[in-house]
């Protein structure tokens, strides 16, 4: 597949899974001027979503585009930063560095996890966002989540 078309491919699955938790997933849509990858909502929490397929890591620069499409909605919004190789340790870190964050970002063994060990997808993602509250690091693998499940 065409980069694009992994994207699109990646997009659908995502869309099917968060369906498939009844994350009342919604697809791809446009904005005057930006691409929203979908949205889904955890309860009251909505997220929007970016979803990348790539061969490489994901960095600060997408990392901070995001973070400004999450930031221009209403201030409820949250965002869900999926990408399948993961992220430079140099881009959570200066992305991290002295300012807040309403995003929280998973990789492809993230996904893995949820899928092949009977991870609650809201519940990684709840833990994710509690932990980012915390620490304020957007990115905590599963298995410093889930320390009692072996992965």
């Amino acid at each position: 597949m065409t980069p694009q078309e992994r994207g699109f491919a990646f997009e659908r699955f995502l869309n099917e899974l968060f369906n498939l938790f009844h994350l009342a997933p919604r697809g791809s849509f446009r904005l005057v001027g930006e691409q929203i990858d979908g949205s889904f909502q955890i309860g009251q929490d909505v997220y929007l979503v970016e979803a990348k397929w790539q061969n490489q890591k994901t960095g600060q620069s997408d990392l901070l585009s995001f973070s400004g499409k999450v930031e221009g909605k209403a201030q409820w919004s949250r965002g869900l930063f999926i990408s399948y190789a993961g992220f430079t340790d140099d881009g959570l870190e200066a992305f991290a560095r002295g300012k807040s964050t309403r995003i929280i970002c998973m990789d492809g063994f993230d996904l893995h996890c949820v899928l092949n060990h009977n991870l609650n997808l809201a519940e990684v993602v709840n833990r994710k966002m509690r932990r980012a509250g915390e620490t304020n690091d957007a990115f905590i693998s599963v298995t410093d989540l889930f320390p009692s499940q072996v992965f």
